[in-house]
């Protein structure tokens, strides 16, 4: 059987082979990557938290109490957005005794919106 029918040739260097291009420009470019991204953007991808991103903000914090009671809502579907929003990032929590306090994460934000901006040149 010839080298080439075996594979050997592969791993040479040849005129007719290119470097990874892929590898080398985007290396994030995986499947695991791309959907923790993809969940990071579907966070902020609903009416809903984004409603509750501006109410953070317009607070600095929030309980959740505050946060189903001012935009109307069942407190288990605020938890379970807000669950989304922190496990995208997108919130951080500061615990203060039976209080849980939200906030938003401005270092993400900026980072989102950056890559946003990045994406729409």
């Amino acid at each position: 059987m010839s080298d080439f029918l075996k594979g050997d040739h592969l791993g040479q260097s040849s005129p007719f082979t290119k470097p990874n291009q892929l590898q080398t420009k985007a290396p994030f470019l995986d499947h695991l990557t791309i959907k923790k991204a993809s969940l990071v953007f579907r966070a902020i991808n609903h009416k809903l938290r984004q409603d509750m991103i501006k109410l953070i903000d317009k607070k600095g914090q929030a309980t959740v109490t505050e946060i189903f009671v001012d935009l109307r809502l069942e407190q288990s579907v605020a938890s379970q957005h807000l669950a989304i929003l922190r496990r995208s990032g997108i919130v951080k929590t500061d615990r203060d005794g039976k209080y849980m306090y939200y906030k938003l994460n401005l270092d993400r934000l900026e980072m989102i919106n950056q890559m946003i901006s990045d994406l729409l040149k």
